[in-house]
């Protein structure tokens, strides 16, 4: 009797391995599918974070070329010449851009032209904030100089921002701002060519 009951216990070691061995099996798969979406949630961030950069330049070649492409651009006021904030809303805007629903990517278009090395600001159409691109600053300089346009109004200004979060106004007289190519390219020029090469504001 007792030497019948030992294969017994031989034959049921194999049954619980054979039974633990599907559990592995399944295991396997649950973790590599909790293994893939993590993966994802990381790679996305990552994603984001490479497409924010080469956005941002985008949109910042866009406005600059936007000046180059006119030479003289109102940054935010309606007149003879183009309007930025304008042409990053799409629209006129009634009232402050401020309160424009693409208000901030107004703020990133004028931002971007005021650090442009490429780009001058002054208070030149109409006394309201404008922007000028390098390619007209001759033709700019030589009406300044020959007393088409007075001095005052293009005295260059650039804003710098303090550590308190505020900005504050460097202004630079003309002709102090004015390069020594663009002083010489200037000479070339009659007055009637450079009224031509600003437009009829002038």
């Amino acid at each position: 009797m007792k030497r019948a009951a030992k294969p017994a216990k031989r034959a049921g070691k194999p049954a619980m391995k054979r039974a633990a061995k599907p559990a592995k099996r399944a295991a396997k798969p649950a973790a590599k599918r909790a293994a893939k979406p993590a993966a994802k949630r990381a790679a996305k961030p990552a994603a984001k974070r490479a497409a924010k950069p080469a956005a941002k330049r985008a949109a910042a070649n866009r406005w600059l070329s936007f000046v180059e492409q006119h030479g003289v651009v109102l940054a935010s006021a309606r007149g003879p010449v183009p309007c930025v904030a304008e042409a990053v809303a799409g629209q006129p805007i009634i009232g402050s851009w401020w309160a424009h629903p693409k208000g901030k990517a107004i703020f990133a278009a004028l931002s971007e032209l005021d650090d442009a090395d490429d780009v001058r600001c002054f208070r030149l159409v109409g006394g309201k904030v404008t922007f000028v691109h390098r390619r007209v600053w001759p033709a700019l300089a030589r009406l300044a100089s020959g007393g088409v346009i007075a001095a005052g109004r293009v005295a260059s200004i650039q804003q710098e921002h303090m550590p308190t979060g505020e900005h504050r106004n460097l202004v630079t007289p003309f002709p102090d701002w004015v390069p020594d190519d663009v002083a010489l390219a200037a000479t070339a020029l009659t007055l009637d060519d450079a009224r031509a090469q600003l437009g009829a504001w002038v």
